[in-house]
């Protein structure tokens, strides 16, 4: 039986810690996925439900961007994914009584993951300028509401649309449709967040924005770097991929500033033996400190210069530009500047040149612990200098490996969601909808937040996500939001950007992954794009939550019809009805699509292009492959202070907080915890257990303070912390970015500490 959701908060104050695990997944992690799984939905809806994950007759899964094979496990999910599915597929309900029970005010009051666990939305809901709670609204009337402000704005470029990583192919290309038509580029997406500083430096060196390797490329690598990235949390089911590229042989580097159960052993779930003695993964962890990533990569491209025979020459002179100008820059890269950088020791960094230059086929794989510091896109470009000087583009078991989060994440950008589309994106829109697109640039997230803090933005409107609990300078943002005309929310399930709103807000109801889809023109299905550039589509198997909830494309199509009438010639009720008539348009807009109907109709779907990959012909400026010599940088943290980054419990996918347990690391009941290496902890006098507040340190003197958290000792990296978001995206100032993306630095915080 599935069962109540918790009435009250439960205490978070009080965590109990132990000894950190050193293997992921095995027994544990099935015990942990069956019972939240019966708690959301019950045996039977459960069993119902998880066999069709990431099935090809199935549904995606909502949770990370993580590829399946041809082949599929009857059990194709990860315990994190089945959280996911189990918080969506939830028989817990948000009705319209809950919210005449609950004012907004108590809603503001509660916990994130109090809110998550209510469970699915019910009923569109509308907060009325001077109500004290939601109230339920009908359709119609909420699209009307949605129109009088949009119409009453003196610009379009006065409203923000944002989207999240969960949405569909076909929603995000209308959402991105309407928003142009409508007259503005303000389309910001979660990718400013995590993966826009890849795209950054992947363009401009490789001339496309995403991994360039298959799940077949990891299977055959000689070397797989795993660089800023805790797979065993966040992609769990990349694990069973490089225990298969370990299996053929291959060789596992992991950097990272703390140790992770992930990349030490894995015990896999789907075998006995597995079970019980796992296999170990990483052959060299090189702890390093937080943000020196970038002068070890340096350091490495210096090292394969000077040794004979390491750079592939013939690579080198047909496929690249700009190889003189690195070699000049990584001259200057010395060991003692390097090892103070990374805090790494001289043999570490020799055995894993060793290993480098053993490798005929290396990946390097990555995430936020990359992405997210002032000098992210540098680092980058850094990562894809080693490649290159190898040849390591362009050939099976070798490429680039950005590990996106969100399911659809990839795909959205594909469709469109962009704030700097490029202009022959915009042509081929224009050609197949007769319309004009705007060509200015719209507002990333950063920007888009600055633009409600000051009144340039009024009315906000995201396609799902939790953007207040997921963006930084917490204080900041949510000022900013409550300064909007409207504020609307499309969703499934309760989060912390309901409870922060403009002064009027609309709540509206989607159908899941998980749901059937019935439109008008039959049953329906929706696409994504993997992490990896493979489509495919997402059939949904229950009966929806309510009768009275609309898929995305619904609300889309509907939306756009209330706000732009008759004047618009787009086919917004085809759409509506049937989803290949969007399918058919993708087609003749965006590039590799082509005859997408008949292609994804495939068991499995297809893979998009990939030049680089496909050719080794690299579509930048200069027609080849750049190598970049950007000044090498680090963090500098002052006496007394520490470098803290903010990372994911085990217990959480990006701000969904699904319980406040962080197996892996040994921490159980509680989420406001600050791990500190014992020798820094002993140097600041943090003694174990003790309580302190973090206060963020920034050029601008505001203090931002994240009060209570109990002191863990903990193996980090020397000089460095941690501490779990949404909780301390406080401490993370709005203009605290990386340089060219713009994606906030929330690696790279320096803090001290008071007592509590």
């Amino acid at each position: 039986m599935a069962t109540k959701p918790p009435a009250g908060d439960p205490v978070q104050d009080a965590p109990h810690v132990g000894p950190p695990r050193r293997a992921a997944a095995g027994l544990p992690a099935i015990g942990h996925t069956l019972k939240i799984a019966n708690d959301q939905m019950g045996v039977l809806r459960t069993a119902q439900t998880l066999l069709k994950v990431n099935q090809k007759n199935g549904f995606d899964c909502p949770g990370c961007a993580w590829p399946e094979g041809d082949k599929r496990h009857t059990a194709e999910f990860c315990e994190n994914g089945a959280k996911a599915v189990a918080e969506e597929a939830t028989l817990r309900r948000v009705t319209p009584a809950f919210f005449a029970e609950h004012p907004l005010a108590e809603l503001a009051e509660r916990s994130g993951y109090w809110l998550g666990q209510q469970g699915r939305i019910t009923h569109p809901m509308y907060l009325p300028e001077g109500g004290d709670r939601y109230e339920p609204v009908a359709w119609e009337r909420a699209f009307e509401i949605i129109a009088e402000e949009l119409k009453a704005l003196s610009s379009p470029d006065e409203a923000v649309f944002y989207t999240s990583g969960r949405t569909s192919n076909e929603a995000a290309f209308l959402f991105q449709l309407f928003a142009r038509e409508f007259g503005t580029n303000n389309l910001p997406d979660c990718s400013n967040m995590c993966h826009e500083s890849s795209g950054s430096a992947l363009v401009e060196t490789i001339g496309i924005g995403k991994g360039s390797v298959s799940l077949e490329d990891l299977h055959q690598a000689d070397l797989i770097i795993v660089a800023g990235q805790n797979p065993g949390t966040n992609h769990p089911r990349m694990l069973s991929a490089l225990e298969k590229a370990k299996t053929s042989g291959a060789k596992i580097i992991s950097v990272n500033p703390l140790p992770e159960a992930g990349t030490e052993r894995f015990k896999n779930p789907q075998t006995p033996l597995g079970m019980l003695r796992g296999t170990p993964l990483s052959d060299l962890f090189l702890q390093i400190r937080i943000g020196g990533d970038q002068a070890l990569f340096r350091l490495l491209n210096k090292l394969v210069i000077e040794t004979d025979g390491a750079t592939d020459e013939d690579f080198i002179r047909e496929h690249t530009h700009g190889y003189e100008e690195l070699a000049a820059a990584a001259r200057d890269a010395g060991w003692d500047e390097t090892l103070k950088a990374t805090g790494l020791t001289r043999p570490e960094i020799e055995r894993a040149l060793a290993m480098v230059l053993a490798s005929k086929r290396t990946i390097v794989c990555w995430a936020m612990g990359l992405t997210q510091h002032k000098h992210a896109v540098a680092t980058i470009r850094e990562v894809v200098n080693l490649l290159l000087l190898r040849g390591n583009i362009g050939r099976p078991g070798a490429g680039v490996c950005p590990v996106r989060g969100h399911s659809n994440v990839q795909g959205d950008r594909t469709m469109g969601i962009f704030e700097r589309p490029a202009p022959a994106f915009l042509d081929a829109l224009d050609r197949e909808f007769g319309i004009t697109s705007p060509r200015a640039h719209g507002y990333d997230v950063v920007r888009a937040i600055e633009a409600l803090r000051d009144g340039r933005a009024k009315v906000f409107f995201a396609m799902g996500g939790n953007f207040v609990g997921a963006t930084p300078d917490t204080d900041v943002t949510e000022a900013a939001v409550r300064r909007a005309s409207l504020t609307v929310h499309v969703s499934t399930k309760l989060n912390r950007s309901h409870a922060v709103t403009g002064r009027r807000a609309l709540i509206l109801p989607t159908l899941g992954r998980t749901d059937k889809d019935v439109q008008a023109g039959g049953k329906q299905f929706v696409t994504v794009e993997d992490s990896m550039g493979m489509v495919h589509a997402s059939r949904g198997n229950l009966a929806p939550a309510s009768p009275h909830l609309l898929s995305e494309p619904a609300i889309v199509a509907r939306t756009a019809r209330a706000v732009l009438g008759a004047a618009s010639k787009t086919p917004w009720e085809d759409f509506e009805r049937d989803y290949a008539v969007i399918r058919d348009r993708i087609a003749r807009v965006v590039p590799g699509f082509e005859d997408f109907n008949a292609r994804v109709a495939r068991p499995g779907g297809f893979q998009l292009p990939h030049a680089p990959r496909d050719e080794r012909r690299f579509p930048t400026k200069t027609g080849k492959a750049n190598f970049t010599a950007a000044p090498v940088e680090y963090p500098e943290v002052p006496a007394g202070r520490l470098l803290l980054q903010t990372l994911r419990s085990h217990d959480q996918y990006n701000t969904t907080i699904y319980g406040l347990d962080d197996r892996y690391r040994g921490i159980t009941g509680g989420r406001r915890v600050v791990m500190v290496h014992p020798d820094d902890a002993a140097e600041l006098g943090l003694a174990d257990g003790s309580y302190t507040d973090l206060v963020g340190e920034w050029k601008d003197g505001v203090e931002r303070r994240a009060p209570g958290f109990r002191v863990v000792h903990y193996p980090t990296a020397r000089g460095c912390a941690a501490a779990y978001y949404p909780e301390t995206n406080v401490l993370v100032p709005l203009d605290s970015t990386a340089d060219t993306s713009n994606t906030p630095a929330s690696k790279s915080v320096v803090v001290r500490f008071e007592p509590a």
